[in-house]
């Protein structure tokens, strides 16, 4: 026989439920503008039908309904969509950095330009007409020679500007894996929290969305995947376990593990000699980045529980090749300050170091050019085989002029000559001339490609940034449109739930007058 008071318990437990369905909602209106929070829904389900299957169950047409109940909380996400925004996030922090660092070049070497090294070749070129003009004319020596110092200043500015943005790269690739170290170590945490919570039947929605939030950062830096590990005990259908966050280096079907439960790895960026890079001198290239897990996690961590094939490396070293190409700010960073190339016989690549190089190569053969001309001819003094510029360890941030007198200009090819003008003429020349160590091109046509081929470069990283930003929107549109808030439909769901709310209030007092004329009104037999 039914209960007298199965409908109140119908109605009542209808009551708890849009209350519940209520209370998420201003929970979503509440977050509407929360950073990474992911609109969540009550999933409702009917209660088990009257009567209980059973030997001594009375007999109906077919089960009475015994009302609703929350099934469970639920955060909208779709996992897809999540992979696709990090994947272009991750692209996205490449070249954010790569047109950062590009840009920072190019205003340095500011060409064209009324102060670059181009103008300073040019002047100088241009004072050494005058010389040829009125050999004998030492105000023209003296500006040639001022004009060199200019020439060698500009050089001088150029490198030590940017090695110092190097360092200042090189300080960043230390903030940025400081920045990794803190991010895996809040996700190991959040996973310890939620190993708690779930066994005992929770769905910690908040939780797994603030873990979102860190791997969507810590994507900017690393192209990180993730696996959920279910946390066991009475844990509900829709818990979404902890992460294990691994990193597979490039080339290889092994992924490296940096989060596995409450545990994660520290990450170390060193450069040669395997000393910690974080900007200081010498500039060296970065050499590798050293994966260090704590002992205990090592030993204790059962094998078994860990992905197939996976690693928990302690003491790794990953060269740069193993890192994949236009993959987050950490390889465009490192990229940027110089590497070493173990595919190129260990020779130290990257955008400042190799343009540095360049800049040394083109002030060395300059000096070692000019200098084997001027040592040919005589001076006004009768001197010869004097260098014009200080020959000792020709780079761009060494480079300076040793001549000091004007009359040491070796203009004459022969001695004791005022007027003749032939061996500066013949150095003039040296303007058109291509030098071999420059592969075919003169002085300031090597200068000019080197700024053609960073611009280039520029360009590349400025599309590639415009490109990626891009479809990073339209996949951050999607998701939004899935998972956050939207406080019309959350209007419309608060009038659904409170209407449903008031009707099962209504029914209950249906059943409260129902019982009443029962109990009250039917009276007693016999009186």
């Amino acid at each position: 026989m039914r209960s007298t008071f199965m409908g109140l318990e119908a109605s009542k437990s209808g009551l708890f439920l849009q209350q519940t369905a209520l209370y998420t909602t201003g929970h979503n209106i509440s977050n509407a503008n929360s950073l990474g929070y992911s609109r969540q829904r009550v999933n409702m389900q009917a209660m088990p039908g009257y009567p209980f299957p059973g030997l001594n169950s009375p007999k109906y047409p077919g089960h009475l309904g015994t009302g609703a109940e929350a099934h469970s909380i639920q955060r909208v996400r779709d996992e897809f969509i999540d992979r696709k925004y990090r994947q272009e996030t991750n692209k996205l922090g490449y070249w954010e950095e790569q047109t950062k660092a590009i840009s920072q070049m190019e205003d340095i070497l500011a060409e064209p330009s009324e102060f670059g090294i181009n103008k300073a070749f040019d002047n100088f070129w241009k004072s050494m007409e005058d010389v040829v003009t009125n050999p004998q004319d030492t105000a023209a020596r003296q500006v040639m020679i001022a004009k060199a110092r200019a020439l060698a200043e500009a050089f001088n500015y150029s490198d030590k500007q940017l090695k110092t943005v190097q360092s200042n790269i090189g300080a960043e690739i230390n903030s940025s894996v400081n920045t990794v170290n803190s991010l895996l170590k809040q996700i190991a945490d959040i996973n310890r929290q939620i190993m708690e919570a779930e066994p005992s039947g929770y769905v910690t929605n908040d939780l797994y969305d603030a873990r979102d939030v860190l791997l969507d950062k810590l994507n900017e830096y690393l192209p990180v995947s993730t696996e959920r590990v279910p946390s066991g005990g009475n844990a509900s259908p829709v818990a979404e376990g902890s992460l294990t966050v691994t990193y597979t280096p490039y080339g290889s079907d092994k992924p490296i593990i940096l989060v596995h439960g409450r545990d994660s790895a520290n990450l170390t960026v060193m450069k040669k000699n395997g000393i910690p890079l974080n900007g200081d001198k010498p500039l060296d290239p970065f050499e590798g980045m050293r994966i260090d897990w704590p002992q205990d996690a090592v030993t204790q961590t059962n094998p078994d529980k860990l992905l197939s094939g996976a690693v928990l490396p302690t003491g790794t070293v990953h060269k740069y090749s193993e890192f994949e190409n236009e993959r987050g700010k950490l390889v465009s960073l490192i990229k940027s300050y110089g590497y070493i190339d173990d595919n190129d016989g260990g020779a130290t690549k990257g955008l400042y170091p190799e343009n540095l190089e360049k800049l040394d190569r083109l002030v060395k053969e300059f000096v070692d050019t000019f200098n084997a001309a001027h040592q040919g001819g005589y001076g006004l003094d009768g001197s010869t085989s004097i260098d014009f510029f200080d020959p000792n360890g020709v780079t761009a941030e060494t480079i300076k002029v040793s001549i000091t007198k004007p009359e040491e200009v070796a203009a004459a090819d022969l001695p004791n000559e005022l007027g003749n003008n032939k061996n500066i003429l013949a150095i003039a020349k040296l303007q058109t001339e291509a030098p071999p160590g420059l592969g075919g091109a003169t002085f300031q046509g090597f200068f000019k490609a080197m700024i053609g081929d960073i611009g280039v470069i520029g360009q590349e990283a400025i599309r590639s940034e415009f490109n990626s930003g891009t479809l990073r929107l339209n996949v951050e549109n999607r998701r939004a449109s899935m998972s956050s808030v939207s406080l019309d439909e959350e209007m419309t769901n608060m009038i659904t739930f409170q209407q449903a709310y008031n009707a099962n209030a209504r029914m209950i007092t249906v059943v409260d007058e129902t019982l009443d004329k029962i109990i009250n009104g039917m009276g007693r037999v016999g009186l």
